[in-house]
Parts: structure tokens; sequence; C-alpha cells
């Protein structure tokens, strides 16, 4: 059975590739261009093959990674939030982006509390990570209205500008 998260008002779920349209328009979103990056995708075979060497792929190797967040009254697919690992950071980080016109809402933040309950709760992590543009005010904002504190700057990839690094200790899961 495939990994899921309720809140009040969201769903959290898997992606499947059936997502790609969702996934097309998010990342091409103009904000998600400017806080995040430009990866590149143009098509709706690109966005699936996105999801498939990305998220779906997380779930095999790391049980966790990207889900979809739908808004449960409408069922609408407005966002993804959840877990990565990378291979450049010492433990994994939370990230998060929603459809401009879901922002301002909480919704972010929810979403967001329910990914780091399940990062301690359902995967053991007793640390999370999160990079953002130093720029980008509001997602340092919520990060650190969930506990994040600034650790550092880092250039994770070469060629591109630093980021903040936050990160929050999780509790110890009960036995």
């Amino acid at each position: 059975m495939a990994f899921s998260l309720e809140t009040e008002r969201l769903q959290l779920r898997e992606f499947t590739l059936a997502d790609a349209p969702y996934m097309l328009r998010q990342l091409n979103e103009p904000s998600f261009i400017e806080n995040i990056a430009d990866r590149g995708v143009r098509g709706l075979a690109q966005a699936a093959a996105y999801l498939e060497n990305g998220s779906i792929a997380s779930y095999r190797s790391h049980g966790f990674g990207f889900w979809a967040v739908l808004e449960k009254n409408s069922d609408a697919l407005i966002g993804m939030c959840g877990l990565i690992k990378r291979d450049n950071l010492p433990e994994p980080d939370l990230g998060y982006a929603f459809l401009p016109e879901y922002t301002g809402q909480g919704l972010a933040f929810e979403a967001c509390q329910a990914s780091l309950a399940a990062a301690s709760r359902d995967f053991a992590l007793t640390g999370l990570l999160a990079i953002v543009n130093p720029g980008n005010t509001p997602s340092r904002r919520l990060l650190e209205k969930l506990g994040f504190s600034h650790q550092r700057m880092l250039v994770l990839y070469p060629n591109e500008p630093e980021l903040c690094v936050y990160r929050v200790d999780l509790p110890e899961r009960p036995r």
C-alpha cells in the first residue's frame, strides 16, 4: 500500500505518473523558477520522467520523497511537500511548492507539519534540513515557524548561488 498522510484540509499521497500534468505546471510556474530552480521540464513526457526519476525512485530507495498535496474538499492537486535525501547533504531535507492560487492560506505550513511528524514517526529521522534561497523571505519565515533554525550558507551545486541551510531536531519516535 502506498504511503499517505492526512491533515484537517489536506491529503498527502505518493505521486504517480498520472500526476505529470500537475508537475509540468508546477515546474514552470514563475514563482517556482524564481524561488527554487528551472528544471528544464517543458512537456508531459519530461514531467513524467521527472516524477519517475525523482519522487517515485525516492519512494523505492528511502520510503519517502515529495508527496502530492491534495485539497480534501475539492480533491485538487495543489502542491507538493515531503522529504528528499540528497547525496550532497548529510540528512534528508524538507521541501515544498504550491501552485500560486493556493499560497498564503496556511496550506504549506499544514503540509510541512504533517511531513515533519511523518519524518519522526514513520521514518525514525532525528533531524531534517531545509534549503532555501536567501531572498525567499516567506519560505524562511515558514521554516522558522516550523522550528527550523538557520545553520549556514552553502553552495549545493557547482555554478549555483549560495543557499540558506536550516535544520530542526525531531522528537524521538516512541518505542
